[in-house]
């Protein structure tokens, strides 16, 4: 139970990786906040997640929107001091820079970046108060490597990355830990959802190809994400903090 007794914020928990992330928290006895726009709730139908789901609070909550993150995450620290915030809310957009309009690139900073700030703005003073706590961010391999057609996307991850950085830096002193997670290609519902819409009848083709893109040769799994944010997240991995890890099966040390 490497998270009991704690409270932890999870933005986008809903789906993939948040998904993921919120299981295992809860899995490892936190009180779990989920923070996301969609009406759906994490399903309780799976024999094996049903305990804990009891866990997980669900919050309808658009994190670009400061007004509704405030509200939320007020109302949460009236009855518990929240210990851990994970970022994990994003969208993505494919395509270069000529390929990418305005209204692009405002719905991507809305959510990537603006969320991130607006979550961690409305956290950090309450753990500040509380006498510590931990932020974990959702980066990207595409913010530290050029990606095909990733030109929004990248820019928006690489603001991440840097606001690990700088929080990590500022708050040295106040017991606030944060880092970040890289991952490569994940396989979530999104990647089904993308290749059936812009490959329909060679899904099973294109998948293959991104697979085999990581050097391990294969797609990461959400859990295999959740337990290493479990794991910055407990107070195993306390001597860590300013630091960005990619869970990328070898994606950008061993790509040649």
């Amino acid at each position: 139970m490497e998270l009991i007794h704690k409270t932890a914020i999870v933005t986008g928990g809903v789906s993939g990786i948040g998904k993921a992330i919120s299981l295992k928290f809860a899995k490892e006895g936190a009180k779990v906040h989920v923070l996301d726009v969609s009406e759906n709730h994490i399903s309780d139908s799976d024999p094996d997640t049903q305990d804990l789901t009891k866990q997980i609070v669900y919050h309808q909550c658009d994190v670009s929107s400061a007004e509704q993150v405030n509200e939320v995450i007020g109302q949460i620290s009236l009855k518990n001091k929240i210990n851990i915030l994970v970022n994990n809310a994003g969208v993505s957009h494919i395509g270069n820079i000529e390929q990418s309009s305005e209204l692009d690139l405002d719905r991507l900073i809305d959510i990537n970046i603006k969320g991130v700030f607006n979550c961690t703005k409305a956290c950090i003073s309450l753990m500040k108060e509380a006498g510590g706590g931990i932020i974990l961010n959702m980066a990207s391999v595409a913010a530290s490597i050029g990606l095909s057609n990733r030109f929004v996307y990248s820019m928006t991850k690489g603001a991440v990355l840097a606001m690990t950085y700088s929080i990590a830096k500022d708050y040295l002193n106040n017991n606030i830990r944060c880092n970040s997670i890289s991952p490569a290609r994940i396989h979530t519902p999104f990647v089904d959802g993308f290749l059936e819409k812009n490959y329909p009848g060679q899904e099973n083709e294109m998948f293959d190809k991104l697979a085999k893109s990581q050097p391990i040769g294969r797609m990461g799994k959400p859990e295999e994400v959740a337990e290493l944010a479990c794991y910055l997240c407990s107070d195993r991995a306390s001597f860590i903090t300013g630091t960005d890890y990619p869970i990328d099966g070898g994606f950008l040390r061993l790509n040649t």
